[in-house]
């Protein structure tokens, strides 16, 4: 498999992507070549400075960046250039299996729903972003790419979810929910009403690779027993950066409690172990990065301020989708709707 790294996406770059990619050739062997996209000389000079001389890595040219504050669509349109846009077209030429960025989330949507197209039967692409909860890992499907979405779309996203669950998270019978204000079936905006109709209609035809939970809430993120949160990317970002801000909040309240006293810092210590262990459960680096699922080739959007570690984890979710020929299945999955 050929992996494609936009080694210019994200505030740490390229420091962190050239390192991240040095861990991931060290890890997944399966990886035939690794192209670290962006300003060859300051990409080559990174990895003298790291060590890094894999006979897998090939650096690609790429003289222009994407940034952050940028329209994606319009830096798209001026930096044909751009690291994320060179990145892409390897797979759009068949150079690369996949594409990650840590660079403008925007930009990234843009470039490989553009360039790469949709998969048969798709309608709109989704970003499946990982949470811990209870059970597992839920997705919540779309986290930002399509703000403006139709109840066709979720339908969509519901299948693609449940597909990428099943076949690269291997779990049995994935479980897929609809974010609403209340579990009623009743509750809701038109919008998620109508959502809710199109799904159930489409359940009772026998042919959903899912179990249909209906309506869930946010505590359900976490307590329950979901694979997939179906909403559209207004509110699926919007929740994924409150639950973001919010274990950001608690760990700087709880550290900050914990250093009131000394009878506190003892505790503290005592349970130093615990507090690593939820650490770990909650850091986003561990997941690496979330599929762009729908479009042709494998895309994965990693954080702006990824760690090495996160990049290596993103290498290796990619890697995984192409593995486990998450596509292939999608397409097969989308057929059954008619």
């Amino acid at each position: 498999m050929n992996i494609a790294l936009d080694a210019m996406g994200g505030d740490k770059a390229p420091e962190v992507n050239v390192m991240g990619a040095h861990e991931a050739l060290a890890r997944l062997p399966k990886i035939e070549k690794l192209y670290l996209v962006g300003d060859a000389d300051t990409v080559e000079k990174e990895c003298t400075k790291q060590g890094l001389s894999d006979a897998r890595l090939n650096i690609v040219h790429a003289p222009e960046v994407i940034e952050m504050h940028e329209s994606a669509v319009q830096g798209l349109r001026r930096k044909k250039k751009s690291s994320i846009s060179i990145a892409t077209d390897l797979v759009k030429e068949g150079d690369a299996d996949a594409v990650i960025s840590a660079g403008n989330t925007g930009a990234a949507v843009a470039a490989a729903t553009l360039k790469l197209r949709h998969l048969e039967g798709v309608k709109r692409a989704g970003i499946a972003s990982p949470i811990p909860n209870e059970h597992g890992l839920c997705n919540i499907l779309d986290a930002g790419a399509n703000p403006e979405a139709k109840p066709s779309h979720l339908l969509g996203y519901a299948i693609m979810g449940s597909v990428y669950a099943k076949h690269v998270l291997k779990v049995a019978q994935p479980t897929v929910g609809l974010m609403s204000n209340g579990e009623e079936d009743e509750k809701g905006t038109t919008f998620t009403k109508e959502t809710f109709a199109l799904i159930k209609d489409y359940v009772e035809t026998g042919k959903a690779p899912f179990e249909w939970l209906g309506n869930v809430e946010g505590h359900d993120l976490y307590m329950s027993k979901l694979d997939v949160c179906l909403c559209d990317g207004f509110v699926g970002n919007v929740v994924l950066k409150s639950c973001e801000a919010t274990a950001k909040a608690m760990s700087k309240w709880l550290k900050e409690e914990m250093k009131a006293s000394p009878i506190r810092m003892a505790g503290a210590l005592l349970a130093k172990g615990s507090f690593a262990a939820v650490k770990d459960r909650t850091n986003y680096e561990s997941y690496g990065g979330s599929p762009l699922l729908g479009v042709k080739g494998v895309c994965i959007i990693a954080h702006g301020s990824s760690s090495a570690l996160a990049i290596q984890n993103a290498i290796r979710v990619a890697a995984e989708a192409i593995e486990h020929k998450v596509n292939p299945h999608i397409v097969e999955a989308m057929q059954a709707i008619g």
